[in-house]
């Protein structure tokens, strides 16, 4: 490892009811670790208002429970980048503290995509998570990337596919996207939008929807 760097980033608030547990809550941008940096992103959120009951026999609660994970990237090429998450963790307000598992990731993408105006690639998350936090115990998030920007906007798409294996597992449609304006160098805000259409061919209602606004820096 030639260097290395730190980012902290952390959800405050929801405007909306959080129906499931999640370490992650993030647009992906194509941005990856530069060639030999290993960057560590600390991911914590917490459910202001919730379900007040599990979505799955023996899950956890997400009313009032507090979700995260330590990301471990490293840049392996100006195009790959490999990802560990370890340990995903909560603290519930029904049981208390929980490890829950830990995620691996592979992450393509356009060189560079900081500087570009049209930029696009897809990231491969394997996932091994106890019963508490979800109810397959090993899935697959398939997360495509695609976005533009100029000199003041950039907006950007993840039409993700979540995949579940085992007895209860499915295929469910969960887009992501994001608008931001820049104000300063490497300064953003922006409105983040999060859904959840459900199984892959047979949604039963419009999306359960939650938007995030963000002032952030990139470090």
């Amino acid at each position: 490892m030639r260097g290395a760097c730190i980012a902290v980033a952390a959800l405050l608030a929801l405007t909306c009811a959080a129906a499931a547990q999640t370490d992650e809550i993030q647009v992906y941008d194509a941005q990856i670790a530069p060639k030999g940096i290993l960057n560590l992103t600390l991911h914590d959120n917490y459910t202001f208002s919730g379900l007040k009951a599990p979505r799955f026999p023996g899950g956890l609660v997400p009313d009032h429970t507090l979700n995260g994970v330590p990301e471990f990237a490293y840049g392996v090429t100006d195009w790959f980048e490999q990802g560990l998450y370890l340990p995903l963790y909560s603290v519930a307000s029904d049981r208390g503290a929980t490890l829950n598992g830990f995620k691996i990731r592979e992450l393509f993408v356009t060189p560079d995509a900081a500087n570009r105006p049209f930029f696009y690639g897809v990231n491969f998350e394997f996932s091994n998570q106890t019963p508490p936090f979800a109810q397959t115990r090993l899935a697959l998030e398939i997360r495509p990337i695609i976005g533009v920007r100029n000199s003041e906007y950039e907006f950007i798409v993840n039409p993700i596919v979540d995949i579940g294996f085992g007895k209860y597992g499915e295929a469910d449609f969960a887009p992501a996207a994001r608008i931001a304006r820049k104000f300063g160098e490497d300064l953003y805000a922006g409105f983040e939008y999060y859904a959840d259409f459900g199984k892959i061919g047979d949604f039963p209602k419009l999306a359960t929807g939650c938007s995030t606004r963000w002032c952030w820096r990139r470090l």
